[in-house]
């Protein structure tokens, strides 16, 4: 493998081609760290400056390193002195980079060559001594690209231009295969050697959307460290999160400000990966033609997987510790990755989060059609809606190519199902019962308290029969005690929404999820299983569902919301916590929304770090992360499920404090037919 690190140069005709040689000579000799100690409080996001660490050179190498940056050596009086640089350098001796003491070149405010040691103390040192060097880093927080931020990489001759900003090293709208021809399977990128990585690639045709393409088959990544290396130190590396974006496979971008990945990088200390993939008809048709066997969209997300494995090590990424995560129809597409022979080997870890399957709208997320299930559905209505079933067998397929993408997207039937086509997908669900492979990775599932709120319809009576019927869901739960429809409600059409809520949530969520857990146990066949469920959520600005019914209700002493109140914990309300995206114009509504945040962050990027949802304590005291360290502290330990707990507590109840619980509703899956032991 090919790898070498580029810095560019913000070049300007006055500067002397000399000079400009000089400093990349200089610049090609080190790797490239960004430090930023990052509470993700943003009250006082301003007051944390992230700083440069570049590897070890002399201090006129030093200084000519960082003038390719277009930054100098940091200057002892800088804000990061006072309140960060300690802890930014504790935490490289305890990844084993440094040893205690180590010494850092800094800007010198006299003849003599200053440096800093992992203590903060200032010294001096001989000129000619080879150090590892502290930069300013001037890019703001959310910079936009310039020649003042820019760099590149290079990685088995591709020349990648990003930029970078306060929080990570970004690389944006890398094409990770050809320009795809509709209805045909991904192949490997061979357009143009350079790359300009400064602005998002363009999201994939979507209902409601113009501003989309056909040419969409791009992936995106932010990155804390950047190696110089052709081939980097394998402890060197940075776990790898590779993020897939819901939507009901008909809708989302890889782009979506939700997933914003500079602090999940700059405090998780991981590499992330965000990525677009066909959506709808265009990534989904299947017809009875013997060739178009659907699945392209999941084949785009093998792709991209392939495309990372093979160049993440010039991002400073680990292709032996890649987590493919995904929420909503994200969560289906990693569970369809786990047993995909394609995709299988590419990755160490998954995390599933908010998984649908079972009754009403989850049913085809887990239990795939076969190719004539899915025409049955999907594909013969969309013949009919463009006149392409007027067309011979042969001819179906170019009919359907003349057709225009938005148009096609925005008829009333769409193919947004995974099917079993014998090469991707081999099985109409998961092989959960051992007969067949599933992929031996570290596993983590789990979901929204009442996840089903966003997918049943408001009530407009109190008549229980067509609440269910509406939400796709058993009469007789209506008859059942176990769902009672008096839940203590303000009114009669409340109590129904209340009772439709909790219904819905065990049979497209709860109960098959659950039970995904407990046959991966019983079969051995995932290294580990960790299982949650959120019990506190923001809803995100472009989604709330039956509003304002998913947000926390708001009282005298808490104008946005009081969280500790009773409200719906609806789909999608982790995400901003996960990432630490919650919007400047969202307000923290209480004590905890910040904590719950670096809770739930580190959580992930610990698992990303060490298939282990419990951040090492060292880890937090290294960074200085010591309220979240005293949080951590003060709840139980998250456990994985066992053979030994499955009965006991096994699931993780995230709120603060998070504690250990049993799995919930047990009565109520078996009343569904979905009991724990539904996949065998």
């Amino acid at each position: 493998m090919v790898v070498l690190f580029v810095l560019l140069l913000a070049v300007t005709g006055l500067v002397a081609h000399a000079e400009t040689a000089s400093r990349e000579t200089a610049s090609a000799e080190s790797d490239a760290t960004l430090l930023l100690f990052n509470d993700l409080d943003r009250a006082s996001a301003a007051s944390h400056q992230s700083i440069l660490l570049l590897g070890a050179q002399t201090n006129s190498a030093a200084q000519d390193a960082c003038a390719v940056l277009n930054e100098s050596l940091l200057p002892n009086n800088s804000s990061v002195f006072g309140a960060d640089l300690v802890h930014l350098l504790q935490y490289q001796v305890y990844q084993k980079r440094f040893a205690q003491g180590q010494n850092f070149w800094i800007a010198s405010e006299s003849p003599a060559c200053q440096t800093v040691d992992t203590s903060g103390k200032v010294g001096q040192s001989s000129c000619n001594k080879v150090l590892p060097a502290l930069c300013s880093q001037s890019a703001n927080l959310g910079a936009e690209p310039s020649n003042q931020n820019k760099l590149s990489i290079s990685s088995q001759g591709l020349t990648i231009t990003g930029f970078r900003d306060q929080r990570a090293f970004r690389f944006y709208g890398i094409p990770y295969a050809n320009p795809p021809a509709r209805w045909t399977y991904p192949s490997a990128y061979t357009g143009p050697r350079s790359i300009d990585a400064t602005k998002f690639g363009a999201a994939c045709i979507q209902a409601g959307s113009t501003d989309t393409s056909e040419d969409c088959l791009f992936l995106n990544i932010m990155t804390p460290f950047v190696p110089r290396s052709a081939s980097p130190s394998k402890s060197s590396l940075k776990p790898v999160m590779f993020w897939i974006h819901g939507g009901a496979f008909t809708s989302g971008t890889g782009a979506d400000s939700t997933f914003e990945g500079g602090n999940m990088v700059s405090r998780g200390d991981v590499v992330l990966v965000t990525t677009n993939y066909r959506l709808s008809t265009l990534g989904f048709l299947a017809l009875s033609d013997g060739k178009t066997n659907g699945n392209f969209g999941l084949a785009d997300i093998i792709a991209a997987l392939e495309w990372v494995n093979q160049h993440v090590p010039a991002f400073g990424g680990d292709p032996d510790r890649i987590t493919i995560f995904g929420q909503s129809a994200g969560a289906a597409a990693v569970r369809s990755l786990l047993q995909s022979p394609k995709a299988i080997g590419l990755y160490a870890a998954a995390i599933q989060m908010s998984n649908l399957a079972g009754s009403g709208y989850g049913t085809t997320y887990s239990n795939y059609y076969t190719i004539e299930e899915e025409v049955a559905v999907a594909a013969r209505n969309i013949l009919q809606q463009t006149n392409c079933n007027k067309q011979s067998n042969a001819d179906t397929l170019a009919c359907l190519k003349n057709v225009d993408a938005n148009t096609l997207v925005n008829l009333g039937t769409v193919a947004r199902y995974i099917v079993v086509d014998g090469t991707y997908i081999q099985h109409p669900f998961l092989p959960l019962d051992g007969s067949a492979r599933v992929a031996n990775v570290h596993t983590m599932i789990g979901f929204m308290r009442d996840d089903g709120a966003a997918f049943i319809s408001a009530p407009t009576s109190d008549n229980a029969a067509a609440a269910l019927a509406s939400a796709g869901l058993p009469a007789a739960i209506a008859n059942s005690a176990l769902f009672p429809l008096n839940n203590g409600a303000v009114n009669a059409t409340e109590n129904l929404f209340n009772f439709t809520v909790r219904a819905s949530t065990d049979a497209v969520f709860r109960c098959l999820d659950q039970a995904t857990a407990v046959s991966g146990v019983k079969h051995r066949l995932f290294k580990d299983i960790w299982f949650y469920e959120f019990n506190r959520s923001y809803q995100t600005s472009g989604y709330d569902p039956n509003a304002p019914r998913c947000d926390a209700p708001a009282d005298v002493d808490h104008p946005a919301g009081n969280p500790d109140r009773e409200y719906y914990k609806c789909h999608s309300g982790e995400l901003y916590y996960v990432f630490g995206t919650l919007p400047a114009n969202r307000p923290y509504r209480d004590a905890n929304d910040l904590p719950f945040t670096q809770l739930s962050l580190d959580a992930w990027t610990s698992f990303a770090r060490t298939f282990n949802p419990n951040p090492d304590p060292a880890f937090l005291e290294a960074r200085g992360f010591a309220d979240t360290a005293k949080l951590f502290a003060s709840q139980p330990q998250w456990d994985p499920v066992t053979s030994q707990n499955v009965d006991k507590t096994p699931l993780r109840q995230l709120q603060v404090p998070s504690f250990m619980t049993v799995f919930k509703e047990k009565d109520q899956c078996d009343f569904l037919n979905y009991p724990l032991s539904y996949w065998g």
